[in-house]
């Protein structure tokens, strides 16, 4: 390969990457943390198409172009109708499958979603059930995942069932990472500089720099994790 060939790789490459980076956008979130099946197939044949065009410096770099935008547009309005049509969102998404019903397992539902015992049963285990008696239902979602929900007497305790006093959840912002202060979020937690010196100091830290990462809630708790803390029993994996 000489050096003008390297470069047309290169440049293609770069080029290519842009686009997919813009598609990818175009199609959302969406592509990256649910893929159905429509998805899978549009996202690997962009992903085929791009890794051609790039190589092959035989093959037209515009028509390639042109074939991924049309798969990533049509993915994109795919993705719109669906919104708006429940059937043509379960003609390209497909429905949820119900597999396991009151511990018991639905044969039609498995042959459905082409899942035998096996796979279930690695599913149940790896979701904490070793018995399938303690699922009340298992539902294949549309995007391959199984949602599960345990029989009433199997579910954890809750505060609420022991009539404990309940403290509502609220999101907690990072306001250090890695020694450096994180200025909009401590503004936006109505937190300055000096507050945060001055908790710090009170817990023990009065260096910022030993800080790994301090994340704060909306009851000013501060939660810190220092540096260079390694693990305990680190070798039992191996």
């Amino acid at each position: 390969m000489d050096y003008q060939t390297m470069g047309s790789v290169f440049i293609r490459s770069i080029v290519t990457i842009v686009v997919l980076f813009l598609l990818a956008n175009v199609m959302g979130k969406k592509q990256i943390s649910q893929l159905n099946l429509f998805d899978y197939i549009v996202g690997i044949t962009i992903g085929s198409v791009a890794a051609d065009i790039s190589l092959d410096l035989n093959k037209s770099f515009l028509d390639g172009v042109i074939c991924m935008l049309v798969f990533g547009l049509t993915g994109a309005l795919v993705s719109y109708v669906t919104l708006k049509s429940i059937k043509l969102r379960r003609f390209f998404t497909g429905t949820p499958s119900i597999i396991i019903e009151n511990g018991k397992i639905i044969e039609e539902g498995l042959k459905k979603v082409k899942f035998d015992i096996n796979d279930l049963m690695e599913e149940l285990r790896g979701a904490g059930y070793f018995n399938i008696d303690e699922v009340a239902y298992a539902v294949m979602e549309t995007n391959g995942k199984i949602s599960f929900l345990p029989k009433d007497g199997d579910k954890p305790v809750t505060k609420k069932d022991m009539d404990l006093k309940i403290i509502p959840s609220s999101l907690v912002a990072n306001i250090i990472i890695d020694g450096k202060i994180m200025m909009n979020n401590l503004k936006a937690m109505n937190k300055d500089e000096k507050w945060l010196s001055h908790e710090l100091k009170v817990l023990g830290y009065k260096d910022i720099d030993e800080i790994l990462l301090a994340t704060l809630d909306s009851n000013d708790k501060i939660m810190v994790y220092k540096k260079g803390i390694s693990a305990k029993y680190d070798t039992i994996f191996e």
